[in-house]
């Protein structure tokens, strides 16, 4: 691993002091390829449900800016933190790929597990964009999907309507 890092480290310096930007162009394509390489194999490799899962991502991210921009709600911080949560995804599949090595090689039973839970999550999400861009739902999958909403909202510590956020009267300042 150390090697690997050695070695983009000598590309991208060999790239960025090369004599013309063609050079300079290929030495980052390459290290940019090899980046890519090193953390698909952290992944567990790319197979049919990791390319499921990243596609979703993408599906998800891209519906998800759609939808604010038709909204009027665009904002950069909520996209950037859409973004961690989906590297945060990724951390966990590379997670749960290096527990199935350590337990039972061969056998990807955590990689995989967390794979299809993410990709069901995801994939709920961009339905649920595509009804917020207009898209036709069947009616008792928009009824669904509103009352995850309300549950989410009433879950929600930072919201007002959260049973911790009521005004019962006890001074917490004493």
């Amino acid at each position: 691993m150390i090697n690997h890092i050695r070695q983009l480290a000598t590309t991208i310096i060999t790239a960025a002091v090369g004599s013309g930007s063609r050079e300079v162009a290929l030495g980052g394509v390459t290290s940019m390829a090899g980046v890519l390489a090193v953390a698909v194999g952290w992944l567990g490799g790319w197979d049919k449900p990791l390319e499921l899962l990243v596609l979703l991502m993408v599906a998800d991210y891209a519906s998800g800016v759609a939808g604010a921009f038709k909204t009027h709600t665009v904002s950069s911080d909520i996209m950037f933190w859409g973004g961690v949560r989906k590297a945060v995804v990724l951390f966990v599949v590379g997670l749960s790929a290096l527990v199935d090595d350590w337990l039972q090689p061969g056998a990807p039973v955590f990689r995989a597990a967390a794979i299809f839970f993410y990709a069901g999550r995801e994939a709920l999400s961009v339905v649920e964009n595509f009804g917020v861009l207009g898209v036709p739902l069947p009616d008792k999958l928009r009824d669904y999907l509103l009352q995850l909403n309300q549950d989410k909202a009433r879950n929600n510590p930072a919201k007002p309507e959260h049973p911790d956020n009521a005004s019962g009267g006890d001074d917490k300042s004493a």
